[in-house]
């Protein structure tokens, strides 16, 4: 039993480290899973909520702002105009996933969470990742507060691409904030800001999917995954912001790559 702490503790260590750059910390989960042989709750639950606590150390790290938006929240949406128009791009971006997520989770669950799919989707994400870098055209929003309601459904529209585990919901939704001339700042951040409500509602559907989970000893393994993913990430988070603001996003398309063909050439050999 002891052995399995381990295991999703590192697996939530992976997952925090992974979340927030263009590597798919889905993907990773899966492709590692499968390698070691870990046992978790089943319905691929574990995979799923312990990127909760990823999520959980953008919201401590951004907390005032989050606070400010919040405070006007229970009179309606926020008075101050700032903080409203946070609140209303955020929910418009999180709709398309809420809709996809709503009528797919199903399907995607059972057939796309397969290593085969996402060491592919790896290696296209990554050369995708490589043409839209070299197509980006010259930015215009430089804050959150350019960024439009029409502008945040269609990265939203992005980041349902990432329901496909592989794909990674930070490439899609940067990738795809980056063509409509955001900046790589402002992405990268409304990319963590969207990821809030995205990953608290997949994890409430699967909850509601796998009742049973946190009724039994399960539940204390997700827990050491999820502290484990809480920690890492708080380092990750605003590492990213500056790495990302110096060296762009290709440096990330070769370790996908990598990573996608080790994997499969792994899955094809054994």
């Amino acid at each position: 039993m002891s052995e399995t702490y381990l295991l999703a503790a590192l697996l939530g260590v992976v997952e925090g480290l992974t979340e927030f750059i263009p590597v798919s910390s889905t993907g990773h989960l899966i492709l590692l899973v499968d390698l070691i042989g870990f046992r978790g709750p089943p319905g691929k639950v574990f995979e799923i909520v312990i990127q909760l606590g990823a999520i959980l150390a953008v919201c401590w790290i951004y907390r005032a702002k989050l606070l400010h938006v919040a405070a006007g929240l229970p009179a309606g949406l926020p008075r101050d105009s700032s903080a409203r128009h946070f609140a209303i791009v955020v929910l418009m971006a999180f709709l398309p996933a809420a809709l996809v997520g709503a009528l797919a989770h199903g399907f995607i669950k059972s057939v796309l969470f397969s290593p085969y799919i996402v060491s592919a989707s790896l290696i296209l994400g990554g050369l995708a990742i490589l043409a839209i870098e070299r197509a980006i055209p010259v930015p215009r929003v430089r804050d959150i507060n350019g960024i439009g309601p029409r502008t945040a459904l269609m990265i939203g529209a992005c980041q349902t691409l990432a329901m496909g585990p592989g794909v990674s919901r930070s490439g899609a939704t940067v990738m795809g904030a980056l063509l409509l001339r955001v900046d790589r700042k402002t992405a990268a951040e409304f990319s963590f800001f969207l990821a809030i409500p995205t990953m608290l509602g997949a994890t409430a559907v699967d909850f509601y999917k796998n009742p049973g989970v946190l009724n039994s000893g399960d539940a204390l393994v997700i827990a050491v995954g999820f502290g484990a993913a809480f920690l890492a990430a708080l380092v990750v988070v605003r590492a990213v912001v500056a790495f990302v603001g110096r060296h762009g996003f290709t440096p990330f398309v070769w370790y996908r790559i990598a990573v996608g063909m080790t994997m499969l050439a792994f899955l094809v050999a054994r």
